[in-house]
């Protein structure tokens, strides 16, 4: 699978398979955009670090020319997770029965709103960075924004920090943690199962009960 993942990254169309995914996920989930991501940015260190080798390199690795440039691969990767976002939104804001029957045949996306439906009615803006972290959280927040009816003021500055801060942390894994291992192939698998803990991680957080509020003291 590695293989063919970065051999998509020597084209120029890895951007767009890039921004496709990421749009595409928030509908469905199992896409892996991720994966993309951190391999795009995994193929980038690799070449950085092949040039530095010079020729003594025992594996040659593509040109600067023919992988991702790192900035443009986290502005599309946040764009797109907007993108997306902003649709799951106008959706949720219209679709009113028939998105609800579409939600219950999946029952992937039916266990998530059960879970995150309290979570995010209590947590805030801030949910929805953490959300976007969590398999499917993405899209119970976008759908239930426009669900609810909230305002577009209120919910896309909120989107846009999500995609930046899962952008940057997918794009920073993929490129550090290939520096760091000094092997594409190791950098990319580690880098992933990081993605996946940080996606436990936050569905954790979002179905963690609120704390009870704290007794007053006795006059």
């Amino acid at each position: 699978m590695f293989e063919t993942l970065g051999s998509l990254t020597a084209s120029p169309w890895i951007y767009a398979l890039v921004a496709v995914s990421v749009v595409l996920d928030v509908f469905l989930p199992v896409l892996p955009s991720g994966v993309l991501v951190i391999t795009a940015a995994a193929a980038a260190a690799a070449a950085a670090a092949g040039a530095g080798a010079g020729a003594a390199g025992p594996v040659p690795v593509p040109g600067p020319e023919q992988v991702p440039d790192i900035l443009l691969l986290l502005v599309i990767a946040t764009t797109a997770s907007v993108l997306g976002d902003m649709a799951a939104y106008r959706l949720g804001r219209r679709g009113g029965a028939r998105l609800d029957r579409a939600i219950a045949r999946s029952r992937r996306l039916t266990r998530a709103q059960e879970r995150l439906g309290a979570a995010l009615a209590r947590g805030g803006g801030a949910l929805v960075v953490i959300a976007r972290f969590a398999p499917a959280g993405r899209s119970v927040v976008s759908l239930g924004a426009g669900k609810t009816q909230r305002k577009v003021a209120e919910f896309l500055p909120w989107s846009v920090l999500a995609g930046m801060a899962w952008a940057g942390y997918s794009v920073a894994l993929g490129y550090f943690g290939t520096q760091w291992l000094g092997t594409q192939w190791l950098g990319t698998a580690v880098s992933i199962v990081a993605l996946f803990a940080a996606g436990a991680l936050a569905a954790f957080l979002v179905r963690r009960p609120p704390s009870a509020p704290a007794a007053s003291p006795a006059a």
